[in-house]
């Protein structure tokens, strides 16, 4: 069967709000994943580092359930080959981790494929491999992520747009808050990820979602064991 999103754009597909999960426990981001499902999140990432792959597995498994009972697209960090097993709707890759191409390879062309992208040079390799999207950044200090690379702000963003000239949507990251959201936008980005922000308060979400001029529709909580 053909995936839904074979008949639209790669703009039209990938969301303006990507909410990247946080946790001190596979729990917790479960539980903030639910939250964030409820607000009104129609993309969820789950990032979960430095856990061992059978528990990564579980818990996506556990993820895919809550995000499918919403319709939230579930994105999983890192592991294209468990967003398979358990039929998320794609992966997002950091620099050192598996090449876009093998996960596409992989994968097939059914799946969502993002990148991690610092620099110039990391985007246009990444064009070049043709993913779905790029996740650009730091914007600022964040202390959500190790080894930061030097911050972007409002300017990088805008460099970056005029030089790449892709219609690849590019996704701002790294200690964004609601208030960066006019000046971010100006620059010809594509949308923002979250992570700290929404945790500390999923109200946000709607917030956000008018910001970035996308709708937002909140559902009942879904329980899960």
């Amino acid at each position: 069967m053909t995936p839904y999103w074979a008949t639209i754009t790669t703009i039209q597909m990938i969301s303006k709000l990507h909410y990247i999960s946080q946790g001190k426990t596979p729990e917790q981001h479960l539980e903030n994943i639910q939250k964030a499902c409820t607000y009104g999140a129609d993309w969820v990432q789950l990032r979960l580092k430095d856990l061992d792959d059978e528990t990564i597995l579980k818990t996506a498994q556990k993820a895919r359930e809550i995000t499918a009972h919403f319709q939230t697209r579930l994105i999983i960090n890192d592991h294209f080959k468990i967003a398979r097993k358990v039929r998320a709707d794609g992966v997002h890759l950091g620099k050192t981790d598996a090449c876009p191409l093998e996960a596409r390879e992989y994968l097939g062309k059914s799946y969502i494929i993002g990148g991690t992208a610092n620099t110039l040079e990391d985007c246009n390799l990444l064009v070049d491999k043709k993913v779905d999207y790029i996740g650009l950044g730091p914007f600022r200090f964040t202390k959500t992520k190790k080894n930061l690379e030097p911050t972007l702000g409002s300017s990088g963003y805008s460099t970056a747009i005029k030089e790449l000239q892709t219609e690849i949507p590019i996704i701002a990251i790294g200690g964004i808050t609601i208030k960066d959201i006019p000046k971010i936008m100006n620059t010809g980005i594509h949308g923002v990820a979250i992570s700290r922000e929404i945790t500390h308060n999923f109200n946000t979400i709607d917030t956000f979602n008018k910001a970035l001029k996308q709708p937002a529709v909140q559902e009942q909580p879904y329980k899960f064991n």
